[in-house]
C-alpha cells in the first residue's frame, strides 16, 4: 500500500525541482513504469484472492493495466533508446488494449439481481450513455474542440488524439453507473476506481490539448494525473482483497447514489455548457429547464425506489411474522458459506420446529394460533445477536442463521429454549409450547457445502432432539443419520372425557416438561403364582406426579402420549426407573423379576435387543429378570423386523409377553405369528368367568391353547376369590389384581418375598 504513494511522492518531488535539467524525462518515466507495473500486480493479486465474477473482472483489470504498463515501457525506449518521437508510436497498441480491457473489467464489478440482470444491464448502459455525452460535451467545450481545429487534415492523428479522452469518458461513465449500484458496505473500490478513471479523463484531455498546443513534453506536471490514477487503482485492489465478496441480492433496491450519480454530469453539462456556447436569453433559461427535469426525473426516481424497496420487504419477509422468509434465509446462508470459504468464518444454522403446534391450530383456531406464532417469532428473535438471521421456514418451523468468529450456536440454541419456559396466553389459559431444536455448523473443510445441505443436517438434528428425553437440543452428527423412526400412535386411538382446546394443550405442554422435570414415577403390582401362592414377581406401573393435578394414573395421559410422539422418551424414562429399581432390589439381595409395558410400535427398532442388553449389563442385571409386554390392541406394522427383534429379545433371555390378550381382534394371528413366553389376559375377559358361561369356555380354551404352545398364563385384574378360584381350577398360571394387593412403591417390594398372598 505504500509503494505507490511513495512513488507519486519521488514523482511529485522531482518534477517540482527538475524542471529544464536533463535527466527529468529519465526518471519521470522510469518512475511512471514502476507504479504501473507494481499497479497491474496487484490487481493480479486480487484476482487471486476473488471468486466468481469478481475474480475476471480483476484479471481483466490485470490485464488492462499490464498493458499500461508495458505501454510505459515502449515509450520509455522510444524516448531514450531509439530516441524517436513515443507519440504516435507503437506504445499507442497498448495503450489502446487497456481502454478496450478496462471496460469490461468495470462492469464486472456491478451487482446485479437475479431476477432482473438484463434490466440492470441495461440501465448501467442507458446510465453510462447519458454520464458518457454529458461527459464529452463539457470535454469539447473545454478542450477537445481545439484538438479538432489542430488536427483536422491529418485523420489518424486526429483519431488517436480524441479517441483516448473518448474512451476514458465512456469507461469513466461505466464506473459511476457501477458505484450507483453498489450497497453502502462495499462501495469504497469503486469509488476509488471512479476518482482513478475521472483522473485519467482529465488527465488524457488535458494532455490531447497540450499536445495539440505543441505544448507537452515529458517531465510536465500533467504526469501526476496518471500517477494518481495508477495510486487510486491500485489501492482499490489491495483494499478488494481484504474486503468481503458482496452478496448478491434477489431484489436489488437502487441505492441514493444511485438515483442521483446519473443526472450530476447532465446537470453540469446543461448548465455550463449553455453559458459557454449560448447568448441572450437562452443562456438562461436552458440551465433552469435543465434543472428543473433532472430535479423531477429525480423525484420520480426516488418514489420508484420506495415502492421497490416496499415490494422487497414483502417478497423476502414472512407477511404473518415480519422474519425473513425461506427464500432470504437461503440467500444469506449461500453467502455466509461463500464468505466461510474464504476467510474461515463459523457458519451455524439452528432449526426449530414447535411440538404439537397441529393440536394449537385444531384447539383454538387459525387466528389465535397465527396471533401465538407472532410472538414466538418475537422471542426467537430476542434470543440472536446483531448480524443474525432469523426467519420463518413454513408453518411452525423457524430458523436462525449465525455467522461469526466463533461457533455459539449450541449456546443461542440453548438460549431460544430457555425462552419457551415462559406460558404463552390464550384464551387466557397458559400455554406451554415446547420447541425441538436442532444445530448443525458447517465445518471448516466443507467449504462448497450446499446451503440445502446444512439445513438438512440440522432438521435430521431437529427430530433426533424431538425424539430424545434428555436434551431439547441436538447437534447434528453421523449418528442422526441412522436414528431410528418417530414412533406415533394410530390416528384412531380416542380420548374420553378429556378437556379440549387451551386446557388440553396445556396438559400436554406439561406433560413435556414432565419428562424433563422428572415427574413421573414408577409403582409396582405384585403377581402371583396360583399354585403355591407365593409372590413369583412384579408389574411396573406409570404414574404422573403432577404439581397441579396431583397423582394421574396412565388412562389421564397415555394417549397423548401415543398420539403425539412421546411413547419413546416416556419408555426410555420408565425403563430407566425400573432398572434403577431392579438394581437396588438386587444389591439388597431380592432379584426381583419385573414386567414392563412396552409400546408395540417401537419394536420397529432393530436396534431395541443391543440397546436393551448394554442397559442391563450397565446395571448388572440379568436378562431373565425382564419381561417385556406388549400391548395386544396396537396394530403391529412390519411383522419380519418386529419378529426378528421379538427374537433377539429372547435370545438375550428376556422374556416376551402380549398384554391385554382378547382386547382386539387379531389376538389368534398373534398366537400363531409371535413366540412369546407369556399371554396376559385382558381383565375384561377374567372379570366375568364366574358368571358368564361361554366367556368361561373362550378363557378355558385360550388357556389350553396357551399351554400347548409352551407359554406361561397370567391372568389380569383379578378382584375376588371366587374368581381365583375358577382360574386355579382351570390350570391358570399366574395372576394380579386387587384381590392379591394394590400397586406399591419401590421401596416396599422387597418386603414382599416370602410372604404368602393373602398377607399382602
Amino acid at each position: 500500500m505504500v509503494v505507490p504513494f511513495v512513488l507519486t511522492g519521488v514523482l511529485a518531488v522531482a518534477l517540482a525541482v527538475g524542471q529544464g535539467r536533463g535527466w527529468l524525462h529519465l526518471v519521470d518515466d522510469l518512475l511512471i513504469v514502476a507504479l504501473s507495473s507494481f499497479t497491474a500486480a496487484c490487481a493480479v493479486m486480487a484476482a487471486k484472492s476473488a471468486e466468481g465474477r469478481q475474480r475476471r473482472a480483476w484479471a481483466t483489470m490485470g490485464a488492462a493495466i499490464g498493458a499500461w504498463a508495458l505501454a510505459d515501457l515502449i515509450w520509455l525506449i522510444c524516448e531514450h533508446v531509439l530516441h524517436i518521437d513515443p507519440y504516435p508510436s507503437p506504445a499507442d497498441v497498448f495503450y489502446l488494449a487497456f481502454c478496450v480491457l478496462a471496460i469490461p473489467a468495470v462492469l464486472g464489478l456491478a451487482q446485479f439481481d437475479v431476477w432482473s440482470r438484463r434490466q440492470a444491464t441495461l440501465r448501467i448502459a442507458l446510465d453510462g450513455l447519458t454520464v458518457a455525452l454529458c461527459s464529452f460535451l463539457l470535454a469539447w467545450i473545454f478542450a477537445l474542440h481545439q484538438v479538432f481545429d489542430t488536427y483536422r487534415d491529418d485523420t489518424f492523428a486526429l483519431g488517436l488524439a480524441v479517441f483516448y479522452p473518448v474512451a476514458d469518458i465512456v469507461i469513466l461513465a461505466v464506473a459511476v453507473a457501477v458505484l450507483a449500484r453498489v450497497d453502502a458496505t462495499h462501495r469504497a473500490v469503486p469509488a476509488l476506481l471512479v476518482l482513478g478513471f475521472a483522473l485519467m479523463t482529465v488527465t488524457d484531455s488535458a494532455f490531447a490539448y497540450a499536445v495539440a498546443a505543441g505544448s507537452y513534453q515529458t517531465g510536465s506536471f500533467i504526469d501526476l494525473g496518471w500517477a494518481g490514477a495508477l495510486v487510486a487503482i491500485c489501492v482499490a485492489s489491495v483494499l478488494s482483497r481484504g474486503d468481503s465478496p458482496p452478496r448478491l441480492p434477489s431484489v436489488l433496491v437502487p441505492s441514493n447514489t444511485a438515483l442521483w450519480a446519473p443526472y450530476v454530469p447532465l446537470l453540469l453539462a446543461g448548465t455550463i455548457g449553455p453559458l459557454m456556447v449560448m447568448t441572450g436569453l437562452l443562456r438562461y433559461l436552458v440551465p433552469v429547464i435543465v434543472v428543473a427535469v433532472c430535479l423531477r426525473q429525480m423525484v420520480a426516481a426516488w418514489e420508484n425506489r420506495q415502492l421497490l424497496r416496499a415490494a422487497a420487504e414483502q417478497a423476502f419477509r414472512d407477511p404473518l411474522t415480519g422474519l425473513a422468509n425461506q427464500t432470504l434465509f437461503y440467500d444469506r446462508l449461500a453467502h455466509a458459506l461463500m464468505l466461510s470459504s474464504r476467510h474461515g468464518h463459523r457458519v451455524a444454522v439452528v432449526f426449530l420446529d414447535l411440538d404439537d403446534f397441529k393440536l394449537v391450530n385444531d384447539s383454538v383456531g387459525h387466528l389465535e394460533a397465527d396471533g401465538l406464532l407472532v410472538k414466538v417469532g418475537q422471542r426467537i428473535a430476542g434470543c440472536a445477536r446483531a448480524g443474525d438471521t432469523v426467519a420463518r421456514m413454513r408453518g411452525d418451523e423457524f430458523a436462525l442463521l449465525l455467522e461469526g468468529e466463533h461457533d455459539d450456536s449450541q449456546l443461542i440454541a440453548e438460549h431460544v429454549v430457555d425462552a419457551f419456559d415462559e406460558p404463552f396466553l390464550v384464551h387466557g389459559e397458559q400455554i406451554l409450547l415446547r420447541p425441538s431444536v436442532g444445530v448443525a455448523a458447517a465445518a471448516t473443510r466443507e467449504a462448497q457445502i450446499a446451503p440445502h445441505t446444512l439445513v438438512g443436517r440440522t432438521e435430521t438434528a431437529m427430530r433426533t432432539a424431538k425424539r430424545s428425553r434428555s436434551s431439547r437440543v441436538h447437534v447434528f452428527d453421523a449418528s442422526c443419520e441412522s436414528a431410528e423412526p418417530d414412533i406415533v400412535a394410530p390416528q384412531s386411538v380416542s380420548v374420553q372425557n378429556w378437556p379440549d382446546g387451551a386446557a388440553k394443550i396445556r396438559l400436554l405442554g406439561e406433560l413435556r416438561r414432565a419428562l424433563d422435570d422428572d415427574e413421573f414415577r414408577m409403582v409396582y403390582q405384585p403377581k402371583v403364582d396360583l399354585r403355591s401362592g407365593q409372590i413369583v414377581g412384579v408389574e411396573a406401573l406409570l404414574r404422573w406426579l403432577h404439581p397441579r393435578l396431583g397423582l394421574l394414573g396412565p388412562d389421564a395421559f397415555l394417549p397423548l402420549v401415543r398420539q403425539h410422539g412421546l411413547m419413546r422418551p416416556v419408555t426410555d424414562t420408565v425403563l430407566d426407573k425400573v432398572f434403577g429399581d431392579a438394581a437396588r432390589w438386587i444389591s439388597g439381595g431380592v432379584p426381583m423379576p419385573v414386567a414392563v409395558n412396552l409400546f408395540a410400535p417401537i419394536l420397529r427398532d432393530a436396534g431395541l435387543p443391543t440397546a436393551l442388553g448394554q442397559a442391563l449389563g450397565r446395571r448388572g442385571l440379568p436378562a431373565e429378570l425382564l419381561t417385556l409386554e406388549i400391548t395386544e390392541d396396537l396394530v403391529l406394522h412390519d411383522f419380519d423386523v418386529v419378529t426378528g427383534v421379538l427374537a433377539q429379545l429372547r435370545g438375550f433371555g428376556i422374556r416376551v409377553a402380549i398384554d391385554d390378550f382378547g382386547s382386539g381382534f387379531s389376538a389368534l394371528s398373534y398366537l400363531r405369528e409371535l413366540r412369546v413366553d407369556e399371554i396376559k389376559l385382558d381383565r375384561h375377559f377374567i372379570s366375568t368367568v364366574t358368571s358368564d358361561p361361554r366367556t368361561a369356555a373362550v378363557v378355558r380354551a385360550v388357556i389350553d391353547l396357551t399351554h400347548d404352545l409352551g407359554s406361561v398364563v397370567v391372568a389380569e385384574g383379578v378382584e375376588d376369590a371366587a374368581t381365583v378360584a375358577w382360574l386355579r381350577d382351570a390350570n391358570c398360571d399366574v395372576a394380579q389384581g386387587y384381590f392379591f394387593g394394590r400397586p406399591i412403591e419401590a421401596a416396599a417390594v422387597p418386603e414382599l418375598v416370602g410372604l404368602p398372598a393373602e398377607h399382602l
